[in-house]
């Protein structure tokens, strides 16, 4: 076993006991990406000489003696629209190309705290825009499993630099399920933070009452460790809950008493029949440790992807109002201000991120705003209604976590609403705020991962954590290791 071959726990374990160092292991780590990343595109911006002194001056401190922080040493990796101080940051678009961070994001600023070494910035979709990391500006990722095809998004890069141990865990941003849905595709797990749990300061937004920062990892328990890391209150982010973080671990593999619903409109006509047997055999092996079935319905599902796709946009339209040559990013030459309003954001946005604004403008211009944009906020409500009516009668709901494995790439790039579709099993957890977790239980008959989605009410992390380990370390999926 190589050292980017360890998890984040084992990793913390062997740099706690003395038996490798931080600086071998971020070493291990940048060999590792110089080698294998010109074939992914994970990586946008590699801190080599940084994480070097991150690294020593992690050594030092173990040296040193004293109570340690509990990622000492441990390299990681960030999603580029998360603020690093002295770094570029490109929420992979070329109008914030040449752009460095003044300040640090909070749930950055709390794993530095943590002693984490971070090795450089990854690859998504455009403004966090996406479901394969397709639309970045610099390219998109390919999906360690077959280069191919896509690493889902738009946390993409994350997902992909996990799986290809370029790093020993990420963080991405999951505004409809792009945390999740990447971590299907590419055999990792993903948590998904319930709404206000992880500080959005220093995240470059995308839809304000939706974006939501998690942790992406090789094991349930590596993903509680970071994730008890990034949570808790801000006082710089009027949306944080002044909420303590709950104790996690000690979990076992006794499910018994534990009700898990299973939603019939996630399972639906036209999914890849393999993913609809992985995921229920899935729900099987859940019951065989203790757990209980019951069938139930979210009747507004089938909403969840009209409603996302009026209220995100509209979100964005506000969010990147700023990015026009003054404020932000670089300016095209012209005449009058509004001709370098046009220009700058007509040459420097991508094609996914105008469809955005320009819907999101429409839903929210006079005359259409109650049509649409009112009536999707009233839809919406309707969505999370139906989840805290469903976490009166179970636990935990078990689903898939998108209808089919990673595609190609290039298949749905010319076709945004198959595209959309792609996050209809992600999306209404979004819209409600909810916590989700994605974790490995199959492959089809390509070999291609297949992720079992967990859903929690409001805050429940712990629950959705402690059901995903005992499914993990009762099975082997998340030992598969892509063939690079």
């Amino acid at each position: 076993m190589t050292l980017t071959d360890l998890t984040l726990q084992e990793a913390a374990a062997r740099l706690a006991a003395g038996s490798i160092s931080s600086r071998e292991l971020t070493a291990a780590h940048l060999d590792r990406i110089a080698t294998v990343d010109p074939r992914l595109n994970a990586y946008l911006t590699v801190t080599a000489e940084q994480a070097l002194a991150q690294a020593e001056a992690a050594d030092a401190q173990r040296t040193a003696g004293g109570e340690t922080p509990p990622l000492l040493g441990v390299p990681l990796a960030i999603k580029d629209v998360l603020c690093l101080q002295a770094t570029r940051t490109t929420a992979g678009s070329r109008i914030l190309e040449n752009f460095v961070a003044p300040y640090t994001a909070t749930a950055v600023q709390r794993l530095l705290d943590a002693g984490a070494v971070i090795l450089g910035k990854l690859n998504c979709d455009e403004f966090a825009m996406g479901s394969s990391t397709e639309n970045s500006a610099y390219g998109p990722t390919r999906n360690p499993w077959d280069l191919d095809r896509v690493p889902g998004g738009s946390s993409g890069g994350s997902a992909a630099a996990v799986a290809a141990r370029l790093t020993l865990g990420a963080l991405g941003t999951d505004t409809g399920g792009s945390v999740r849905q990447p971590a299907s595709f590419c055999g990792v797990v993903g948590l998904k933070t319930s709404y206000g749990r992880v500080s959005r300061y220093g995240l470059i937004a995308y839809g304000s009452s939706l974006d939501s920062i998690g942790p992406l990892a090789r094991t349930v328990a590596d993903a509680a460790l970071l994730f008890s890391q990034i949570a808790g209150h801000d006082p710089r982010d009027a949306t944080s809950m002044p909420m303590p973080v709950p104790a996690l671990g000690g979990w076992t593999e006794d499910l018994r008493g534990l009700r898990v619903g299973v939603p019939r409109e996630y399972f639906i006509d036209g999914m890849q029949p393999a993913v609809e047997q992985a995921v229920r055999a899935a729900i099987d092996h859940l019951q065989a440790l203790g757990a209980t079935p019951i069938e139930i319905s979210l009747p507004h599902t089938a909403y969840a992807v009209p409603v996302y796709y009026l209220i995100a946009p509209a979100e964005a339209s506000a969010n990147l109002a700023r990015f026009e040559g003054v404020r932000y990013g670089p300016r095209a030459e012209a005449d009058a201000l509004w001709d370098v309003f046009e220009k700058t954001r007509g040459e420097r946005f991508g094609a996914e991120v105008k469809r955005r604004i320009m819907l999101g403008t429409y839903a929210l211009s006079a005359g259409y705003y109650d049509a649409f944009y009112g009536q999707a906020q009233k839809v919406r409500t309707l969505i999370k209604r139906d989840f805290d009516q469903a976490f009166e009668q179970v636990d935990v709901i078990a689903c898939p976590v998108a209808p089919t494995t990673a595609f190609p790439i290039g298949t749905k790039v010319d076709d945004p609403l198959a595209m959309y579709l792609e996050d209809v099993f992600t999306l209404p957890p979004s819209l409600a705020g909810i916590p989700g977790l994605s974790v490995p239980c199959g492959n089809d008959a390509e070999g291609l991962p297949i992720g079992l989605q967990l859903l929690g009410p409001a805050f429940g992390e712990e629950r959705v954590l402690r059901v995903g380990h005992a499914y993990e370390q009762t099975t082997d999926w998340h030992h598969a290791t892509p063939a690079l």
